[in-house]
Parts: C-alpha cells; sequence; structure tokens
C-alpha cells in the first residue's frame, strides 16, 4: 500500500502550505463543534492527516482514533506532542474499520472529495454508519462546488496566483471530476502537481446519507454555525444515526 496522492513530498510541506487552516481562528471553533457531539464519547476522524483536528480534540479530552492511507503524513502526527497517544490504522478511510464505536466520526476540510467515485463516497457513509453508536453523529466540511463562476465554455478556476506558484481546479461538469493543480517555479526550475477529487453537492451527501441509515440534524455555512443559504462556499453537514 502506498501514500496515494500524499506522499512525502507534500506530507513534508503540508502544514506550512496549508497554514491558513491551522489558524486558532480556524481550529478553534471546529474541535468545539467536535467536543460538543462527541459529549462523553469518542471520536473517528477519517483522513486524520497529521493531526490538525485530531491533537487539539484530544487535548479537550475527547478519546480519537484516526484512519489514513499515509503513512508520510501519519509519520508528521507522531512527530508533534501527543501525537503517539492518538491511535491511528492505515487504510483506506471508505473501508478501512477499526475496534470499537465512536460518538462521533468526522471528515473536514473537503476530505470526503479525495474519493473520486460516487461508489466511494457511498462506500465512506456505510462505513461511518458502522462506526457509530445509536444516537451517533457523522460530520463533512466541504465546499459547495464553484460551478457558478465557470463561464459558458470554461473548465478552470484559478485559486491561487503568484509571482513563482499558481493553483487551479478543472472541472469536469459531465462526470463531477475535477482536479486540483499546482505549478511551482523554484531555482529557474517548474514543479507540476495534480490531486484528482470528485465534487459532491450538499443533497447528493444527504442521500448518501439516507442509504446509511444517518438523517440530516443540522447544516451550517461554518463551524461558528452561521446559516447556510445559496451563497454559503462550505458546509458543514451533521447526519444522526438513530437510536435503537
Amino acid at each position: 500500500m502506498d501514500d496515494g496522492y500524499f506522499g512525502e513530498d507534500v506530507a513534508g510541506t503540508y502544514d506550512e502550505s496549508t497554514a491558513a487552516e491551522f489558524a486558532p481562528g480556524v481550529v478553534e471553533p471546529a474541535v468545539a463543534f467536535l467536543t460538543r457531539l462527541a459529549g462523553d464519547g469518542a471520536a473517528l476522524e477519517l483522513g486524520i492527516g497529521t493531526g490538525r483536528i485530531a491533537l487539539p480534540l484530544a487535548a479537550r479530552g475527547v478519546p480519537v482514533h484516526g484512519i489514513d492511507l499515509s503513512r508520510a503524513m501519519v509519520a508528521r502526527l507522531r512527530a508533534k506532542p501527543g501525537g503517539d497517544g492518538i491511535g491511528v490504522t492505515i487504510g483506506d478511510f471508505a473501508t478501512t474499520t477499526v475496534d470499537g464505536t465512536f460518538s462521533v466520526v468526522y471528515l473536514v476540510f473537503n476530505t470526503i472529495m479525495n474519493l473520486t467515485s460516487q461508489a466511494g463516497q457511498v462506500a465512506c457513509f456505510r462505513n461511518a454508519a458502522a462506526h457509530l453508536v445509536p444516537g451517533g453523529s457523522f460530520v463533512i466540511e466541504v465546499v459547495v462546488p464553484a460551478l457558478r463562476q465557470l463561464p459558458p465554455g470554461q473548465t478552470v478556476v484559478p485559486f491561487h496566483v503568484g509571482t513563482t506558484s499558481w493553483a487551479y481546479d478543472v472541472y469536469d461538469v459531465a462526470t463531477q471530476a475535477m482536479s486540483s493543480n499546482y505549478v511551482e517555479v523554484t531555482g529557474g526550475r517548474g514543479r507540476f502537481r495534480s490531486i484528482p477529487f470528485r465534487y459532491v453537492w450538499p443533497a447528493e451527501l444527504d442521500l448518501m446519507a439516507q442509504l446509511a441509515g444517518l438523517r440530516l440534524q443540522e447544516r451550517w455555512a461554518s463551524w461558528t454555525r452561521e446559516p447556510f443559504t445559496g451563497d454559503s462556499g462550505k458546509h458543514i453537514s451533521v447526519w444522526r444515526k438513530p437510536e435503537r
């Protein structure tokens, strides 16, 4: 098993390249939101990565376990203070199972889109549901597809333009396939990296949840519970597993 698209070349600079996501104003509301849902139970993070959310969540007293395909990313988690206290299972989070059940299972920062087929995303919902206690919650943070930014005939949306680096998303509206693409010039030499995704709509996620026996409980535009509207750029959705 390899590290997929998050090998050593990505893991080595991941925290720096996504530094804005590590800001206290981003992390703390997410951790508070998840802590409330966890209650006295445990949390399972799908795509735990370098521990951006898992470490502060564990520091609040919530037992956290993670699943991740990338050993390189998990090695960064392990090297951080408290990282050796979080159990991690290496594997595809759509199908990999762990012992025990959890009050909350969560994916953050668009990780559901790393599953590049509808079948894989449906399997992820079923896997999450199987790990939840009755009454437990499955949480996803994901962007709303930016198709409104695409004029007719255009398939590319840039999201970073610098003097030595550029980044852009490419959309295929027929298949819901997309990719995030990065170009960087260092020392006169260029480097290109592309990561595939599958974008997914809120209503489609709700149907996946129903197939897994879950029901939508709340949906917000942010971790601080701003109302979700047609103009929201992302959503935090919570689906609940019914009580027995």
